[in-house]
């Protein structure tokens, strides 16, 4: 056969073939216009499924028919590649116009679903993301940070809660009448009032008693060097225990914060003999009384008398510890005038009585006051004032 006839009868054969194709497609859209919308998807595929297949048999037979037409090997090899990547490429625009066809049929809902879709799987996703790095940082975290973490939860909790209290209890104060708001307001306060007034005396209470155990452990604490005034204290005691008894004294020492003045803490039942003995014996003759007053210091009362002796030229100081509930203790006017106007102060201010006192009055309040001021616990009697 002349090459002439061969061009002739691949070409009667493309024809052949591009007219079958178009009437492939032409009786595929008159099925398509008779089909409804479900129907036109399924044809569309298995139209596309037959096109594909159909080009798929013609690439196939092209190739046989070209193999047939005794090429040499290497030409033969060329031109399989090459209908084999016609057919792919043929596949592939197939396809991708097939995908576009379809999305663009789909309705707008269905792709606002699908974007909700995604995006729900997306926020999932990350959630679960998130979790599991805070459990792996959780679980890199040292002990004591996750306890702080866990301490910072409870208080944002407890905080809230607070809030969401105060909340309702305003909203349920809106609903009582007028009446049961004041007295709900008075309850209130004098529960707040209350518990801040025992917080306070409790407050003050223990920090008395730690003052006070400084204080006499700073007092009682002997340096080494001796004091110039030891030999004297040792002198007074000494008298003291002979003529009033051993156990008269409950402590002496030599207050080192007062110039070393010899100090007695005279027990209650022997406070005043131990003053008449100080005043009116001829060795010591402490006949001066510079100073007198009382200090509450919580966990009791304390009277602090300074005397002086111009004959020893020498000072001492006497104290006496007195119960606070009921501090009463003997009058030093019958052995010292000047302890008059001392003790009304303390009783004025303190509460102190200083029994067979000539005429113990408040010299700086008035009779009816309530309460003494001086009192760590002292609350005024009108609150607004």
């Amino acid at each position: 056969m002349s090459e002439k006839e061969d061009l002739a009868k691949q070409k009667a054969e493309a024809a052949a073939r591009a007219k079958a194709v178009a009437l492939a497609r032409k009786q595929a859209k008159a099925e398509a216009a008779e089909k409804p919308e479900g129907d036109m998807d399924i044809a569309k595929q298995k139209a596309a499924a037959a096109a594909k297949a159909k080009a798929a048999a013609l690439a196939k037979k092209q190739a046989k028919e070209e193999e047939a037409a005794e090429k040499p090997e290497g030409e033969m090899d060329i031109a399989k590649q090459k209908a084999a990547a016609a057919a792919k490429a043929k596949a592939a625009a197939l396809a991708r116009k097939q995908a576009k066809e379809e999305a663009a049929e789909k309705s707008e809902g269905e792709m606002d679903i699908a974007k909700q879709k995604a995006a729900a799987a997306a926020k999932a996703k990350a959630a679960a993301l998130a979790r599991k790095q805070a459990k792996e940082e959780a679980g890199e975290k040292p002990e004591g940070e996750i306890d702080a973490v866990k301490q910072k939860a409870a208080a944002a909790a407890k905080a809230k809660a607070a809030a969401l209290a105060r909340k309702q209890a305003k909203e349920e104060a809106g609903e009582k009448p007028e009446g049961e708001i004041d007295a709900a307001k008075q309850k209130a306060a004098a529960a707040a009032k209350a518990k801040a007034a025992a917080a306070a005396k409790a407050k003050a209470a223990a920090a008395a008693k730690n003052r006070t155990a400084a204080q006499e452990s700073e007092e009682a604490d002997t340096p080494s060097e001796i004091s110039p005034n030891q030999s004297k204290l040792d002198q007074i005691v000494s008298a003291i225990e002979s003529h009033v008894g051993q156990g008269a004294l409950l402590e002496n020492y030599i207050n080192r914060l007062s110039k070393d003045v010899p100090t007695l803490v005279a027990n209650p039942d022997t406070y005043f003999s131990i003053a008449k003995f100080l005043r009116y014996d001829e060795q010591f003759d402490f006949s001066y009384l510079s100073e007198l007053h009382g200090t509450d210091f919580e966990s009791h009362m304390e009277i602090y008398v300074h005397l002086h002796s111009f004959k020893m030229n020498q000072s001492v100081a006497l104290k006496v510890k007195l119960d606070r509930d009921t501090p009463v203790i003997p009058s030093l006017v019958p052995l010292w005038s000047g302890a008059n106007w001392p003790e009304c102060e303390a009783y004025d201010l303190l509460g102190i009585n200083f029994y067979e006192h000539p005429d113990l009055k408040r010299i700086l309040l008035g009779e009816d006051w309530k309460g003494y001021p001086l009192r760590k616990d002292y609350e005024p009697y009108d609150v607004e004032v």
